[in-house]
């Protein structure tokens, strides 16, 4: 399993008190340099966190891979078109919410949706969905020409009962399983820590993890590139 990782708190603590630092494109050496094998940032319509400028310097210096999170709104449509990451995961963008709180309504803007997958493939980007784990909202990814699905996380990393746990974590692992037999490619992501990301890294047919939050809370303390030896050596298989 490969692990990929946003770096977009750390643009949050950088303009906190504006100027540069410090600075995303100087995080992700340090997150590839200890066994990243993806850096992943989400350009919010608001700026909050990562910027144009981010982005840009991004696609030049990572040399593995650069996932961009994005809404399918064309401002940031176009901006992908230009920049041209390896791959794009569209998700649902609410201006009030604090981070990204479910997966895309792929059934209900299947439309918009498809429309944008085929833009990006015309540039040879590669598309995931970020999508709750429930079976026809993959097969609806499926449908429109996604590449892949980014199953989210959140709800079981929420969970707190052993019982829900472990129904939430049976979801993840079906959908993981309904992923891989309609011929996508399976990621997943949110929520994920060093305390809950160890089931979900046995899970044989997610192929990637998407971890930010977890890796750079740790990082304050033990330092960003201890923090990211010691979530790949959960994850990584």
């Amino acid at each position: 399993m490969k692990l990929s990782i946003n770096i977009d708190h750390v643009a949050t603590l950088r303009n906190a008190r504006g100027g540069m630092d410090p600075d995303p494109v100087a995080a992700a050496a340090i997150c590839e340099s200890a066994g990243a094998q993806g850096i992943v940032v989400h350009l919010r319509e608001d700026r909050r966190h990562i910027t144009d400028r981010d982005v840009r310097i991004l696609r030049q210096t990572v040399s593995s891979k650069l996932d961009l999170e994005m809404a399918a709104s064309e401002e940031i449509l176009l901006i992908a078109l230009d920049v041209m990451p390896e791959m794009v995961t569209l998700v649902p963008e609410k201006r009030e919410e604090l981070t990204t709180e479910g997966g895309l309504d792929v059934i209900g803007h299947s439309t918009q949706l498809a429309a944008a997958i085929e833009r990006l493939h015309g540039k040879n980007i590669l598309v995931s969905l970020f999508v709750d784990p429930v079976a026809e909202q993959i097969e609806a990814s499926e449908n429109i020409g996604a590449d892949m699905v980014e199953l989210h996380t959140g709800a079981y990393a929420n969970a707190r009962e052993d019982n829900e746990v472990r129904q939430l974590l049976y979801a993840v692992r079906e959908s993981a399983k309904h992923g891989k037999r309609l011929g996508l490619g399976v990621n997943a992501g949110h929520g994920l820590n060093y305390r809950n990301v160890r089931a979900i890294a046995e899970i044989a047919e997610i192929d990637e993890l998407s971890i930010g939050h977890a890796i750079m809370s740790r990082a304050i303390f033990a330092g960003l590139d201890r923090a990211v030896k010691e979530m790949a050596a959960l994850v990584m298989r």
